[in-house]
């Protein structure tokens, strides 16, 4: 499944409905962010999940509603609802497993 760029605007619309969704809150900047780029690339491929993306620079009102406060942070969402939250780099096995938890 394609990775999904968010707004502020269209944060509810694509992450909180149904389903699982993994959200990466990131910015240009970041270096960490840049290498778990990639890494969100290749599990895109191999998931069923939508994987979605706020950059934190233009959409400061999710990050400040979800408590993000350290970039890379991951959050999975099931059903609307943030179940799990992740901070940091972090392997695509990490991820997946994570994303399973929650399926």
């Amino acid at each position: 499944m394609a990775i999904v760029n968010v707004t502020d605007q269209t944060f509810k619309a694509e992450v909180e409905s149904e389903g699982t969704v993994l959200v990466d809150f990131w910015a240009p900047w970041c270096g960490p962010c840049k290498m778990i780029a990639p890494i969100l690339d290749e599990l895109s491929q191999e998931v069923s999940n939508k994987i979605a993306k706020v950059n934190v620079d233009d959409n400061a009102e999710s990050a400040a509603r979800f408590g993000v406060m350290s970039i890379p942070t991951l959050i999975v969402f099931k059903d609307g609802q943030p179940v799990d939250k992740l901070v940091g780099l972090q392997s695509k096995d990490a991820l997946k497993s994570v994303l399973e938890r929650h399926a």
